[in-house]
């Protein structure tokens, strides 16, 4: 489980098991995760997210990229977090997230409000910093497909109502794509 498998072509959708999958550490730092880094940007982008770990495009390591606006005066700065741990702080604050995994279903999940993460570069040179509100809460999510956990396991019993129907007919649709 060293070097990265071949490259993804498109974001993985609920329910693949990839998805709910613990993710196995980066343990090379080469050309091929390079590559993997990029094309996972560029997916990103095309699919208007803030962020985008490794398990959504079907590779089960412990990376993601986020790319948030920081403003009008300042472009959006991409960041690659490989092998990250997070500690938290603050107030729980909630807002209402999506998953570019699990499209058209949004639901209200309660985060800490201050986020401090420590990682890995695509080259593998650690960092650390920290952040708070939406960035922070960005971290998070993705950091949480790391672990194997989905909007889904966050939900409501209110937003689990309301999205039921949407998330059955994407279990359909992955049964019936796997059977072909």
């Amino acid at each position: 489980m060293n070097s990265i498998p071949a490259q993804p072509e498109k974001i993985v959708l609920y329910p693949d098991p990839v998805l709910t999958r613990p993710a196995e550490p980066v343990e090379v730092f080469d050309e091929g995760l390079q590559i993997l880094v990029a094309r996972m940007m560029e997916l990103m982008r095309e699919a208007q997210g803030a962020g985008l770990a490794a398990p959504q495009v079907g590779i089960s390591r412990r990376l993601f990229v986020t790319e948030v606006d920081s403003g009008p005066e300042e472009p959006p700065h991409p960041t690659v977090f490989i092998n990250p741990e997070l500690e938290l702080s603050g107030a729980l604050v909630s807002f209402e997230e999506g998953c570019l995994s699990i499209p058209d279903v949004r639901v209200t999940v309660r985060r800490p409000q201050v986020a401090r993460i420590r990682a890995f570069d695509v080259h593998g040179q650690p960092f650390e910093i920290q952040d708070e509100d939406f960035l922070a809460r960005v971290w998070q999510h993705e950091y949480d497909h790391l672990e194997g956990v989905l909007i889904t396991n966050r939900m409501s019993p209110r937003d689990r109502l309301a999205n039921r129907r949407t998330l059955k007919e994407m279990v359909l649709d992955f049964e019936e794509d796997s059977r072909s």
